[in-house]
């Protein structure tokens, strides 16, 4: 099928897998049925040395494991020029139809528009007097604040050469009188209720390693701390060195420069994405995107994104359906399904007969045994009568690739590519990528965060493996980059091998520290408790003028019974009643302490009732609920008297986790 070069950013894997064995181009000799893409012909070695001549010296340094099949970083490029050049062929049995980009030149007017409206600040648009907007505002940092306001400049002025509306002015906003330039920094460490600033100590920290060997032996160095207590943005200096440096970026391709980090525990511990109810992540995202646009700011780097036009995407199936509609669909048959059943199955399959497969991602299944995989699947799997033990390994890996390109919409979004890729191109420091990096993360939708967590766990297990299957890190990344990301026109060229060699590494910093990156940086949660303190307090205030609903409050007041709420008001500072639904005590008042911890908690409601039904305390998780929070999963560690004063409102319950 021949592919329209109209400028636009073309899928390379959203199409039916179907693993070539054609010829690389289209006027070179086929590749002999069989043979590895090191042992390829000519015109293999000819791409190969097209793209290592962009790459600098560093990135052909032989890696400290031995290999059989990947003996240097050189032969790593060759897997990843295999692998899309197999992907990009097999678009002749595929369409795409299923996702464009708008190349339609767009104003900076509408761009900051948007921008506004995807941060929780369209108020600013329709000039409306929202709350939740001016609790969003009241929150920020200084650089946050600073990166709101230039893209509202922006908005402004290019609406009043337009002439369409009257529009007000950012000093009106922010309250900055004529003299202010700058914005005060706002303090970003959690609040009590009372104003009284809460000292964050770092009393324990986390390493985040791996039990793996490979993993152990990536970095040497000293570890880094990595810290989530501050704005990243607010703690960046850059150097006119720094800037040169970035301006002549060129990565190093060897696995054994990655650093170790460690990420400190706070008393209020660390909290994942789960953690946290679905409409306090919805303003996490907001402040992510907020804080990323102002991190970039402070580089110096233009933040881009691209706008996507969507199609409706196949409604029934398993491959090329969107996750939300797979995920309705598999939730009809298990309840409370966050990850497509069909990818578990796959992940599942592999996990148990295919870490020690030699090439396990890189060497292609049978295409005809693929297709014929694939068609069985959509026929037999929601009525249980697949045969799997007819799946190869190779087969369903596969079927795996074939299913994550095959997505309407890319798994990290095609919105955000750019940003992706400037992380890697116009960011020298790993620290900083991984901070970048971070925020993306933070901005996925719940369905693609899932299936990305779910798949990160698999490629770090084949890399733990790689003894066996002989697959390092850095191959792993360039097999799945491919799959995971795009790359502009239809025929190679070199800003599609730059982008290719930077997704590569984006995969790798993926999978190397995803224990971090599915971590909720305390200062966006401090941000979260200070949004919802003071959307409750205009709400309050407005509800004061509202004598309908405060006549309406009293009777409903007067009529209910809250003997709970009289028992709360007696109880002594520092003492919190927890609610254990589950257990034969269904409640219990307990004496804080500055050292007793949520475990200890979860520990005294096991002994009491030891007697009764031990099997209902396993697996239980206690929750903070209300106050300044929706929902909060706590960390074990988490020292309970720090988060009782910042949110003494709040109820504390146990609970299986994600119930």
């Amino acid at each position: 099928m021949e592919i329209k070069d109209s400028g636009s950013v073309v899928l390379t894997g959203y199409h039916s897998y179907s693993p070539a064995r054609s010829p690389i181009a289209e006027d070179s000799p086929a590749v002999p049925v069989g043979m590895p893409c090191s042992q390829s012909p000519r015109i293999r070695k000819s791409h190969s040395r097209r793209i290592n001549r962009m790459l600098s010296n560093e990135s052909l340094h032989t890696p400290v494991f031995n290999r059989s099949v990947s003996e240097t970083s050189n032969s790593s490029m060759e897997d990843f020029w295999c692998e899309l050049k197999n992907i990009k062929e097999s678009r002749e049995n595929g369409s795409d139809d299923s996702l464009l980009v708008d190349m339609k030149p767009v104003d900076e007017g509408e761009m900051e528009a948007e921008w506004l409206q995807e941060v929780g600040l369209s108020t600013l648009i329709s000039g409306t007097q929202e709350h939740d907007g001016q609790a969003l505002l009241s929150t920020l940092t200084r650089t946050q604040a600073a990166a709101v306001q230039k893209r509202y400049n922006t908005y402004t002025q290019t609406m009043r050469k337009k002439n369409k509306h009257s529009v007000r002015d950012v000093r009106d906003i922010f309250g900055i009188n004529e003299s202010t330039t700058t914005f005060d920094s706002l303090p970003v460490s959690p609040l009590s209720s009372n104003g009284v600033q809460i000292p964050m100590k770092k009393s324990i920290w986390k390493p985040v390693t791996s039990n793996s060997c490979a993993f152990e032996k990536i970095s040497q160095s000293v570890a880094e701390e990595l810290s989530f207590e501050v704005s990243f943005s607010e703690t960046i200096v850059i150097d006119d060195k720094e800037k040169e440096r970035q301006k002549n970026q060129r990565l190093k391709r060897d696995d054994c420069i990655l650093p170790k980090f460690i990420v400190w525990k706070s008393r209020f511990g660390l909290t994942e994405v789960e953690d946290l109810s679905q409409e306090d992540m919805k303003k996490i995202r907001y402040l992510s995107l907020i804080e990323l646009t102002a991190f970039f700011d402070a580089l110096g780097i233009e933040l881009k994104r691209n706008r996507v036009i969507r199609i409706k995407g196949r409604e029934n199936g398993l491959f090329g359906v969107p996750l939300t509609t797979l995920l309705e669909n598999d939730q009809k048959k298990v309840p409370g399904t966050k990850v497509p059943l069909i990818f578990q199955k796959l992940l599942q399959r592999l996990e148990e007969t295919g870490l020690e497969t030699e090439g396990i991602l890189r060497v292609p299944g049978s295409a005809s045994r693929v297709k014929s995989l694939r068609e069985d699947l959509v026929s037999k799997f929601y009525d249980n009568t697949f045969d799997w033990k007819n799946v190869r390994n190779n087969d369903a890996a596969g079927l795996l690739k074939m299913f994550i390109r095959e997505l309407p919409t890319p798994l990290f979004t095609i919105e955000y590519l750019p940003a992706f890729i400037a992380l890697v191109d116009k960011i020298s420091k790993i620290k900083l990528q991984l901070q970048a990096l971070h925020l993306l993360i933070m901005l996925l939708p719940d369905a693609n965060r899932d299936i990305a967590k779910a798949l990160l766990h698999f490629l770090k297990k084949v890399v733990s493996n790689e003894e066996k299957n002989k697959m390092s890190l850095w191959n792993v990344s360039m097999i799945l980059a491919p799959n995971l990301f795009i790359c502009k026109g239809k025929s190679a060229n070199q800003e599609e091998m730059k982008a290719a060699a930077s997704t590569a590494h984006i995969v790798r910093l993926l999978i190397r520290y995803q224990d971090i990156l599915w971590t909720v940086p305390s200062f966006l949660i401090s941000q979260v408790r200070k949004m919802n303190e003071a959307a409750l307090h205009n709400n309050k205030k407005q509800l004061i003028f509202d004598k309908s609903v405060r006549k309406l409050l009293r009777r409903k007041t007067m009529e209910r019974e809250r003997p709970e709420r009289r028992e709360y008001c007696d109880v002594p500072e520092g003492v919190i009643r927890v609610y254990a639904p589950l257990h034969s005590k269904v409640s219990m008042a307990i004496q804080l302490n500055s050292r007793t911890k949520a475990k200890d908690i979860l520990a005294r409601f096991q002994c009491e009732n030891s007697h009764g039904t031990p099997d209902k305390s396993h697996n239980q998780s206690l929750y903070e609920i209300g106050g300044n929070i929706g929902e909060h999963c706590l960390d074990p560690d988490t020292y309970m008297l720090d988060v009782y004063h910042i949110n003494p409102q709040a109820e504390w319950i146990l609970k299986p986790k994600n119930s």
